[in-house]
């Protein structure tokens, strides 16, 4: 990659199997995914923590969970502006997880991954917001 900016990927699985997810991220050349759910648990099969992490490292995938970047308001989500504007008060107040998921970033090809399809209906949005904030050359593609 040299000196061009850092390029960061979101993804949501919603609507995904596995192996179109895993093929999804082979694809952009991820080999780190960065969870930012705070229960890393899923109704859709393979999903979960375990699996997914097993899955990913089969393909050499690294899978890293930070609990501290889940969105303490999904609760909210029926009103996802309310929901959004609650997390990004959160992440006003608690600098240090911006920090933490740059850290997760930091020298991987690298994907924020939560459940949500669409970025815009995502916290993971709101994180990606806060890192343009600290650097705005880095490029970001949702996948």
């Amino acid at each position: 990659m040299g000196n061009s900016a850092a390029v960061t990927f979101t993804i949501g699985y919603a609507g995904k199997t596995v192996a179109e997810f895993v093929r999804l991220l082979d694809e952009a050349g991820v080999d780190r995914v960065v969870d930012v759910r705070a229960l890393p648990l899923s109704r859709r099969r393979g999903f979960s923590k375990t699996a997914l992490g097993a899955a990913l490292a089969e393909h050499g995938i690294e899978y890293v969970h930070l609990r501290a970047a889940g969105n303490p308001f999904r609760d909210q989500k029926h009103d996802i502006k309310r929901c959004l504007g609650l997390y990004a008060g959160h992440l006003d107040a608690n600098p240090e997880v911006v920090t933490e998921v740059e850290r997760a970033l930091h020298g991987h090809q690298a994907a924020l991954l939560c459940f949500e399809a669409d970025a815009c209906e995502c916290h993971r949005s709101i994180i990606v917001d806060r890192l343009l904030v600290n650097d705005p050359r880095r490029a970001v593609r949702h996948l």
